[in-house]
This record gives C-alpha cells, structure tokens and sequence, in this order.
C-alpha cells in the first residue's frame, strides 16, 4: 500500500521546518476526489478537465537490478496547464481555441478513437483545447493530455474508468507513473516503475509539498528534449545501472528527500535531489548526444545558481526545462533578481517562479441554462 501524507496546514511564506502529519497507509494508488472548476464560459452540459504540469526528478533503478526498471521521484507544480473541455457533437473534432494549442489537435482527434474503440461507443463528440502545456519540454504534457481528454471521456459518458484504466487504454504510464499519479493526487510523488509492459507504475509514496517552498522554472523556448524514435533509441544504447548506485538512489529517496519533504527540512532535502540529478544527469548524458542539460543555456543558469544558493536544481526529463528549488519566495526572487543581474537569463529563456501543487487534476460539469 502507498504511504500517503495527510494534507498539511498551509504555512506563512518564508516559514519552513513545520512537520507534516506522519505518513499512513492507503489501498489505491489513484484514490483522490477530483476538485471543482471555477465557473468559466465552458457550453453547459460539457465536462472540463484541467492538469497541470509536472516535474520528473529522476529514476531510482534505470537497470533493473531487481526486475522492475526505472521507478521515478516526481513533483506537480502550478503555473501551467492543459485545460479541455467535451461535449457531445454531430461528428469528432478537435477544436483549438488558441494557435499554441492548435498543434494538438490530430493527437486528440487519435485520443477520442482510442477512447471510442474501448467503450464502445458511437455517441461523436467535441473536444476544445482551452490551454496545453509545453510539449517535449520536461512536463508531461502528452499524458496529462491523454488523460485530461480521458477522464473528461469517461465523466461526460458515466464511464466506470479509473485515471489507471484511461492510462492503460491510451498507452501512458510506460516507464514512469508519477505523471499519473499527479493527474489525481498532487504533491511529491514516488512510483515503483512497470511490472511489465503495459502495467501502470504502482504509486509507492505522496507527500504534500511544503507550502512555503518554490520552483524557479526555466525554459528554453528554442530547443525541445527528445521524444519518440529518437528517446527510444538513446534508452536502449543506455549502459548498464550500477545496482549499488539503485541502491544508493534508494537509499537517498527512502531516508533523505521524503522525510525532509515530510518534515519540511529544506536542506537535506536539496543535497538530496542535487545527488539524484547528478547522478542520474551524467548516467543519461552517456547516451548518444546526451548532456546533463540538454540545453546549455538552462545549464549555465542552473549550475550558477547552484553555486550562489541553497538549492535543488536539475532539469526534468529529457528536458530542456529545468528548476531549481528554494525554501521561500523571496529566496527564490533574490536567486532570479541576482541571476538576471549577472546576465545569466540568456534571450531564450522564460523563466517563472511557480508553487507545488498538492492536488490533482480540476474536472466540472457546466450546468444547463434555466428556461422560463
């Protein structure tokens, strides 16, 4: 069963060190209730879906030392998000409200055939892409996609799907499952990597964020991380994971970086995530053309910021984005403040402080307009 963190009390911005309810066991890795959207223009009698974006710290075991491969240390984060919204039509279509999500739109339209197929139905729907976040950049965003249109799918349709059922269906959750995890629960999260393929990663661990903790996000709008043929052939040229290096990784993520995430403990918690990166970084960067950044611009950022501050940096996924992790806002603001100074924000960057998100996915029914 996975260790689930009781949501804490908010704290103060600044405040750290608070500790958080101990950890109880829970049955169910996707148990959350889904939170309700604001009121929006969304066309009543649809279902909107909103996720937001995620961070993937690093694997645990990429060599299966054990049998089971990868294992994966995540974060939900604010800031950015896929919003859809579905609602029944005369024929499928995917509709883009803005040019940045417009490139979505095939991928959906092959998402809804999917869905289609495994239910069984004829019924034709409209899906709207409200918002989509960046796609191959360190995000997520081709399962938080999926699985936005999925639950909205399953939802408008009184479909019994869990977010599990919907990942299986439409081939998410191969390697890492905190992506998953995210869509539902929100918060630090640790999976436990496939049993085989095509088996959702098990979630081992949630843990709320502390409160009062920031991320500094930088991205490289010039440059995307690798995806598709090419992610999969720089995985299988990948060498051999030391098992005493899994160990090491385990040992870190076990006793150092969710307790002090639980306890909110700022400094082990970044020597922790620092060794992680690296050692995951350099183990990655052996791949054919791979770099611990794979944007040198991200890198020099980060390895700078990691000299002048207290902080957890690295970069998410096969990147480009990547973070670096303060105690408090103003530390956060003081680190951006001082690297714009130094001239270390290259043109190409977009970088945004954002929080820790410790819930899930936001999914609501418009309701009907009344009649006299």
């Amino acid at each position: 069963m996975p260790l689930i963190a009781e949501p804490t009390t908010a704290q103060p911005p600044g405040q750290t060190g608070a500790a958080s309810p101990v950890a109880r066991p829970q049955s169910g890795a996707q148990s959350a209730s889904p939170q309700s959207l604001p009121p929006s223009t969304a066309a009543p009698g649809s279902t909107v879906v909103s996720a937001t974006a995620r961070l993937h710290l690093g694997f645990l075991d990429p060599g299966a030392s054990l049998g089971r491969r990868f294992g994966s240390l995540g974060l939900s984060i604010d800031g950015l998000s896929t919003t859809v919204e579905l609602l029944p039509a005369s024929e499928d279509r995917g509709v883009a409200s803005n040019d940045a999500a417009h490139p979505e739109c095939a991928r959906v339209s092959r998402l809804l055939a999917d869905l289609k197929r495994a239910a069984n139905l004829r019924q034709a729907s409209e899906i709207r892409l409200h918002t989509t976040l960046p796609a191959h950049a360190g995000f997520g965003s081709g399962t938080q996609l999926a699985l936005a249109v999925g639950r909205a799918f399953a939802n408008q349709y009184q479909l019994p799907w869990t977010t599990a059922d919907i990942a299986r269906i439409l081939g998410r959750g191969g390697r890492s499952g905190v992506g998953i995890a995210a869509f539902d629960q929100g918060g630090l999260l640790v999976d436990g990597g496939p049993q085989s393929p095509g088996h959702v990663p098990p979630l081992l661990a949630r843990f709320d964020f502390p409160e009062a903790w920031r991320i500094v996000l930088v991205q490289d709008v010039t440059r995307t991380g690798l995806h598709g043929d090419a992610e999969k052939t720089a995985i299988r040229a990948l060498p051999p994971f030391p098992q005493e290096l899994a160990a090491q990784m385990c040992h870190r993520i076990l006793m150092q970086i969710l307790p002090a995430t639980a306890e909110a403990d700022f400094a082990p918690f970044a020597e922790g995530v620092n060794l992680l990166q690296k050692t995951i970084g350099d183990y990655f960067a052996s791949a054919p053309g791979g770099d611990m950044y794979a944007s040198p611009a991200v890198g020099r950022l980060l390895h700078w910021a990691g000299q002048h501050a207290l902080a957890a940096t690295g970069q998410s996924s096969w990147g480009p984005t990547g973070f670096a992790i303060l105690p408090s806002q103003s530390e956060a603001e003081r680190l951006l403040q001082a690297a714009r100074h130094a001239g270390l924000v290259d043109p190409a960057l977009r970088v945004q402080i954002v929080r820790g998100r410790n819930r899930g996915a936001q999914i609501s029914r418009p309701a009907a307009a009344r009649t006299a």
